[in-house]
């Protein structure tokens, strides 16, 4: 049976930490910290709004995220600086390692972009990287209004990718990702970019860890 790859976006294939540079003018020696709140609380928004059934797009999360993140840390954002650095995240940095690796992948197996994010915001940020073109298709949660690790989500991955009899594996860095998918019945392999991140406790196992996607390749033969 043919495997399936589902490739999570933001964290995985692009940096989201890539605003911290542009966050400097507004936010000086404070800007990592920021964009790693922003991050942190873009992903608590969706989860909470999942849960609520109170469904908003990925980008209305991140505006939000944002605005707290910036209050919290007491620093003024005027509306059309925060639109800038909306439209700016639009165009995340590509990690290095993201498209070599699924220009390896391609024509071995059937490659799928899968996210949080909406169709439009998918299109542009992985355009702007030339990651597009890699993929034979989008999968974007905003079909059925919910956010990862909601399993529905998953099992509409496995249906959006044609995955009915035959294998899905999801690629993710975010070990909560990995674990929703793997409670849901799918494979997952775990990117662990940063070496001191420890995945979670929680009796559920990625199918494989790797510490660069260009480890993919070899790693998806023994899988």
């Amino acid at each position: 049976m043919a495997l399936r790859l589902a490739f999570d976006v933001y964290g995985t294939l692009v940096d989201p930490m890539g605003m911290a540079d542009l966050l400097k003018q507004d936010a000086g020696d404070q800007a990592e910290a920021v964009s790693s709140l922003w991050r942190e609380k873009q992903l608590e928004f969706s989860f909470r709004k999942g849960l609520m059934r109170a469904y908003e797009d990925f980008g209305v999360c991140t505006r939000q995220a944002l605005r707290y993140a910036m209050a919290t840390h007491k620093l003024d954002l005027a509306g059309d600086r925060e639109d800038e650095l909306m439209t700016a995240y639009l165009s995340l940095p590509a990690f290095d390692d993201a498209l070599p690796t699924l220009k390896a992948l391609n024509g071995s197996y059937p490659l799928f972009a899968f996210s949080n994010g909406s169709y439009p915001a998918l299109e542009k940020v992985l355009g702007h990287n030339d990651l597009l073109d890699q993929f034979e298709g989008l999968v974007s949660v905003d079909d059925i209004k919910s956010f990862k690790p909601d399993p529905a989500v998953y099992a509409y991955a496995r249906r959006a990718t044609g995955a009915w009899d035959e294998p899905l594996c999801l690629v993710s860095s975010n070990a909560w990702d990995v674990i929703g998918a793997r409670a849901a019945g799918l494979k997952a392999v775990w990117v662990q970019r940063d070496s001191e991140k420890v995945f979670e406790d929680w009796g559920i196992e990625p199918s494989a860890v790797i510490k660069s996607l260009s480890d993919l390749p070899e790693t998806l033969k023994h899988l």
